[in-house]
Order: C-alpha cells, then sequence, then structure tokens
C-alpha cells in the first residue's frame, strides 16, 4: 500500500526529534522513498547524519546547498511530495505554519507543498494547552491539514499530560490509513447526539448538566476521516466543525433533539447516542423570571421522552445502535442493563469514579460492551483517541 509513495519529513526543535529516526525506519521498510527537513534547532537533538543514513537521501535544513551558494530548491521538494508530515510539530513552527511565516527552508516547503499535511505536535503541557496554541491548531485544521492528537503522558519537564508526541507506529499508522483506498465507513450514514440538553424552569434559569459534547464532536470527526456522512444533533455548546462532511442541527431541549433524532434515524446506518440527555423536565415553564420568594420552592418535573430507547424501539437489520452510559456505582451492572433495555448493539461506559473521565475534560476512560463480544477495557486518552477506539469497535461489530 505504501510502496513508492513519497513522504516529506519535516523535523522541529523538540527533545520528541528521535523519534524521527524510528519513524523513517518504519516508511523505509514499508518501501517508502523519504527525504528529510529539518529546521536548524532540531539539530541540537538529532543529526542530519543519523536521519540521511535511515531515509537513504541527504537531509536538508537551509537554502544553500553548499559553500557556493547553491541553492536548495524548496519549491521541488514540495511539488515532489505525496505527503508532507511534520514530526516532531514545534509550538513555534506550529505558529508560524497558521500564520504564514517563512524564515527557514522547513516553513519555505511547507508553504509550496501542494500534498496533504501531516502535524503531529510536541511541546511541554503548558504550551500545548495555551489558547494562542490551541488556535493555530485550529487553523490548521481548517487549511484542510491533519493536526495528530498529541499524546497523555510524562513529559521531559517532568509534568505529567498532553504533549508527547504520538509513537512512531501511530503515526506510522495514521499514514497508511491516508493511503488505503477505501476508508472504513465510506458511504455510511452515521447520526451522532453530543452535549447536554436545557430544560427550561423560566426565561433565565434551566435543567442541565455539566457535558461538553466534546466526546460527540470528537466521533464526529473520526467518522468523517473514515468516509461517512455524519449528522450531529447538538445540545448547547461550542462546536467548531473542520469539515464539510458534518452537517450540524443545534438544539435546545430534550424535546428538540428527540424531534430532529427521530426525523434523520431511518435512513441512518449508524446511531451514536453520546448526548447526555436531561431525564426530567418542569411540568410548566414560568412566562416570566421566578422571583426568590420563601425559605423553599418546588418544580414539579415530568420524564422526557428517551431518545435511544424509542429509536432501539425502531431499529431495523441494517442499523447499528451505540449507546453511553456514565455511572458512579455498580458501572458494569448498569450499563448492561441500559444496553438491553435500549436495545444497544455496543455501549460506551465511562465512570465519573476515573479521573480525567467524565464531563467538560479532554480525556476519557472507555470500558467498551457488546451483546456478543467480550468488554473491552480502555487507558485514560484524549477524546480523540477515545474515538478512533469506540470506532474500531463498531468496525468490529459491522465485520462481524
Amino acid at each position: 500500500m505504501l510502496k513508492g509513495k513519497k513522504i516529506l519529513l519535516g523535523v522541529c526543535g523538540s527533545i520528541a526529534a528521535y523519534k524521527s529516526a524510528l519513524l523513517i525506519r518504519l516508511l523505509v521498510k514499508a518501501d517508502c522513498d523519504v527525504k528529510v527537513v529539518m529546521t536548524s534547532s532540531a539539530k541540537s537533538f538529532i543529526t542530519p547524519l543519523t536521519l540521511s543514513t535511515l531515509s537513504k537521501n541527504p537531509v536538508v535544513s537551509s537554502f544553500e546547498k553548499d559553500d557556493q551558494g547553491q541553492w536548495e530548491n524548496h519549491v521541488e521538494l514540495g511539488l515532489w511530495a505525496d505527503l508532507m508530515i511534520l514530526a516532531p510539530a514545534s509550538a513555534n513552527s506550529i505558529a508560524k505554519m497558521a500564520h504564514g511565516l517563512c524564515d527557514n527552508l522547513l516553513m519555505a516547503t511547507y508553504l509550496s507543498a501542494k500534498c496533504p499535511v501531516m502535524i503531529a505536535p510536541a511541546m511541554d503541557l503548558d504550551m500545548y494547552k495555551h489558547p494562542s496554541t490551541c488556535t493555530n491548531l485550529k487553523t490548521l485544521q481548517s487549511y484542510g491539514h491533519q493536526v495528530l492528537d498529541a499524546e497523555h503522558g510524562e513529559l521531559a519537564s517532568g509534568l505529567i499530560g498532553e504533549g508527547r508526541m504520538a509513537e512512531p507506529e501511530e503515526l506510522f499508522n495514521h499514514i497508511t490509513a491516508h493511503f488505503s483506498k477505501k476508508k472504513r465507513f465510506e458511504g455510511q450514514r452515521v447520526l451522532i447526539t453530543a452535549g447536554p440538553t436545557y430544560e427550561k424552569i423560566d426565561p433565565v434559569r434551566f435543567i442541565g448538566n455539566h457535558s461538553s459534547g466534546k466526546m460527540g464532536l470528537a466521533l464526529a470527526h473520526a467518522m468523517a476521516d473514515e468516509g461517512a456522512q455524519v449528522q450531529l444533533i447538538a445540545g448547547p455548546g461550542n462546536y467548531e466543525l473542520v469539515t464539510d462532511a458534518i452537517s450540524l442541527i443545534q438544539v435546545s431541549s430534550a424535546d428538540e433533539m428527540y424531534e430532529a433524532v427521530a426525523k434523520s434515524y431511518d435512513e441512518t446506518n449508524i446511531a451514536i447516542f453520546a448526548a447526555a440527555v436531561a431525564d426530567y423536565k418542569p411540568v410548566s415553564q414560568a412566562v416570566e423570571k421566578i422571583k426568590k420568594a420563601g425559605q423553599s420552592m418546588t418544580i414539579e418535573l415530568v420524564k422526557n421522552k428517551d431518545i435511544a430507547a424509542e429509536m432501539g424501539k425502531r431499529k431495523g437489520t441494517h442499523q447499528i445502535n451505540v449507546g453511553f452510559a456514565l455511572e458512579t456505582e455498580k458501572e458494569e451492572q448498569y450499563a448492561k442493563e441500559k444496553m438491553s433495555k435500549k436495545n444497544f448493539d455496543l455501549i460506551v461506559l465511562n465512570s465519573l469514579n476515573d479521573n480525567g473521565a467524565g464531563f467538560s475534560v479532554d480525556t476519557n476512560k472507555i470500558t467498551i460492551f457488546s451483546v456478543d463480544q467480550k468488554p473491552k477495557y480502555f487507558e485514560l486518552k484524549s477524546k480523540q483517541k477515545v474515538a478512533n477506539d469506540i470506532l474500531n469497535c463498531i468496525h468490529e461489530k459491522i465485520q462481524s
């Protein structure tokens, strides 16, 4: 699949630069033609000799080829490649790419590249989470580039968190998937619910929860990357889409979400119910803001429609339903009961007892249960990586 593919590897100044050598070995072993462009600061972490020996091609880092001032043609390099990947990509280089700054050969080559671009960030936790870095990465995604999530773990600074460059094997898998002729969910119509619902008490107050919609959004992008046409039906929140393959319908209440889901469900192949829908709503909503009076207030509540359960009753043989269970006790028991009650094919369990899992965080720790397979347990990961784990299990279900 990768034989003869021309891969242009950009190496920036980062302690993770040593991993680029391992990535080159994997690519060369797969019969790729690899060329490397380094920044001058990258040479402090790994030598050009090492990378040129492994790639079997000269490594370039400056505009001049030799002492005679012969020009290094960055335009040729940019046109040569089938894929450009920056691994590691430092915060500095990411900022330059986002804003079109061109003060070294790597940036000149990037700006000349006509091929798809992948970016594997590597930096310390606070740099990775800084608003400017987050904005720059989103900008690069808006250019159509594939930004690969940094991993969670121990960093060179001694801190624990996100910022580690993805391992070479994972980068190799992303490159392989990029050149795959058929994406796993090509032609599939996927419906995903995400975020909270807000049930109005009066024009000011509501009943809701802390769901951010990040898990549902990560699933939507992962499905779109795999060729699916995605209908994302989401409660209140901020949903930044980087592809036209995702269509967003934003709702507020559980009733609105039910209507939107019911309208799209029958044409759906895969439905993923990731939203944290409020179980109850006020029997009546006050027209004006309720004024404070007395020492207590009673609000009568009535059950909302169970969207996933209702769609489970309508599920056809061509459809797969995936549910979520967020529990605080008897987690596995309750998840299995919910899977049976709502006619799910798979259910994803998160526990609020696990640090880093649950609402409003960028990580999650899950267990996936299936009606006909053993449970699969996963470590704490970014929600983007969790989304890929869920997609893998859905694909296995389809194949079986």
